[in-house]
């Protein structure tokens, strides 16, 4: 792993932006592109755009946000006479989209890196954004993924996950957040309610699915915790050799989460992130894993129900802790693009973070676009002011005020997307036959798959 690439700040800056700035994740559909590409092929395999004003081509990671932004894109092309075309890669298949595309003639000006993990593979492929509008509107320097002295990526979106729970049906089953400080609290309260699920009703947790539309918030975001309280506790923020330090504190949440849940667990590998969901808003469970992205999807208990815990494991002072805030969404332009494409798309962008019908289409939610339709319901770090109608953003920002400490984005130091599968895997064998054999398998996924990985990545 090539620790040269820094994101530079920690995630107390992050959240501290979220009171002047204007937040999403994994999930959705495949979609086809918004528009044909006019490019003709140079000779390097460079685009080279059909008309003097370049041409913009953004692959979007985001499933979910699709439809606005080819809503946006249409609205940029009508007012300045620049094609942009958005083509949106299916959950879980950017990467593999990225590397297919970028091998074609009229390969995307405007893509994502998750980190310095995905700089690490792209970085010849990223221009310098020093000195440029899109830059200049950071809130803060500590959104830029550089490489060296070389503004590689510019963050877009900050974003946060925890435990999202329903306030009425914790309330039926006696308790409320303020009973919930700790894991030994969730521990206590999740087990009361599997005891008594019969009378009440409904379960403690919602199914902890790993279909591919699910698992992320498990082998990624969940595994982020033990890595998070691993860096801390020796002072690093990389590595390449995970020791596995917090693991048991990570089988400890698994358990609680697959055992008192919807669902039997030998089932989960055939649930999906939309069980979760309508299990959620349909009062079958009370606590739920996802971030400020699935506010859309859930906000129909209404906001007077929502709430949002910390994800606790049993690490250190988490009575302390805060919910889980960072980011994995760097804008990277295609440095092998043409000179014309390459302002093109770095003017879309700057035109992104400052004009007021994006602004909005970004930070808003409900009813954000011009069409009428809600908006992508980003937190960004962008100078531009916005309020956020997102609830779970406000809690999120709540927790940084009442002195809470944000648990940083580490999983963008993960050495592979391989490395996520296989140990999403063995999560899933575990879950099925939770034996301390099948236990350690997910111990050998997570420590010696991240040292084969890394080595795989410097050959």
């Amino acid at each position: 792993m090539k620790k040269k690439f820094a994101v530079l700040g920690l995630a107390t800056a992050m959240m501290l932006s979220m009171f002047t700035g204007c937040s999403d994740s994994d999930g959705g559909q495949t979609v086809s592109d918004g528009g044909d590409k006019t490019s003709e092929a140079t000779d390097d395999g460079a685009s080279k755009d059909s008309g003097e004003k370049g041409s913009v081509y953004y692959l979007n990671f985001k499933p979910e946000a699709d439809a606005q932004w080819q809503e946006l894109a249409e609205i940029y092309t009508e007012e300045t006479g620049v094609e942009v075309t958005v083509v949106t890669a299916a959950s879980g298949q950017y990467e593999t989209t990225l590397k297919s595309e970028m091998g074609k003639s009229d390969a995307p000006t405007l893509f994502q890196v998750n980190g310095p993990v995905g700089l690490a593979s792209w970085t010849d492929y990223c221009a310098d954004l020093s000195g440029t509008e899109v830059y200049n509107q950071l809130s803060s320097e500590d959104f830029a993924l550089k490489d060296g002295d070389k503004v590689a990526g510019i963050g877009y979106v900050i974003e946060s996950y925890g435990i999202i729970y329903n306030k009425k049906l914790l309330s039926e089953a006696g308790y409320s957040e303020a009973d919930i400080t700790n894991f030994a609290d969730l521990k206590k309260v999740a087990e009361d309610i599997t005891a008594r699920s019969a009378e009440l009703g409904f379960s403690a947790f919602t199914s902890a699915g790993m279909d591919g539309s699910s698992d992320w918030r498990f082998k990624t975001h969940l595994a982020n915790l033990p890595i998070y309280y691993e860096y801390k506790a020796d002072g690093i923020n990389n590595t390449d050799a995970i020791k596995g330090s917090y693991l048991d504190n990570y089988r400890q949440i698994w358990d609680l989460y697959v055992n008192n849940s919807t669902t039997d667990p030998k089932q989960l590998s055939v649930k999906t992130g939309d069980d979760a969901v309508a299990e959620f808003v349909m009062g079958k469970g009370v606590f739920y894993q996802n971030g400020t992205w699935a506010y859309s999807d859930v906000k129909e208990i209404g906001d007077e129900n929502l709430g949002m815990l910390p994800i606790y494991i049993g690490g250190e002072g988490e009575e302390n802790q805060g919910l889980c805030t960072g980011t994995e969404n760097y804008w990277c332009v295609n440095a092998k693009a043409s000179e014309a494409d390459i302002k093109a798309t770095q003017d879309f962008m700057a035109w992104l973070a400052t004009n007021e019908v994006a602004v909005k289409a970004m930070c808003g939610s409900t009813g954000a676009m011009p069409s009428g339709a809600d908006g992508m319901g980003f937190v960004t770090p962008f100078k531009s002011v916005l309020e956020s109608d997102n609830l779970l953003v406000n809690i999120a920002s709540k927790y940084v005020a009442d002195g809470k400490t944000p648990v940083s984005w580490n999983f963008t130091t993960m050495p592979s997307e391989n490395w996520k599968n296989e140990v999403g895997s063995a999560l899933t064998v575990y879950a099925a036959d939770q034996t301390d054999a099948n236990w350690d398998l997910v111990k050998a996924a997570f420590v010696d798959g991240w040292a084969s990985e890394v080595a795989a990545a410097q050959n």
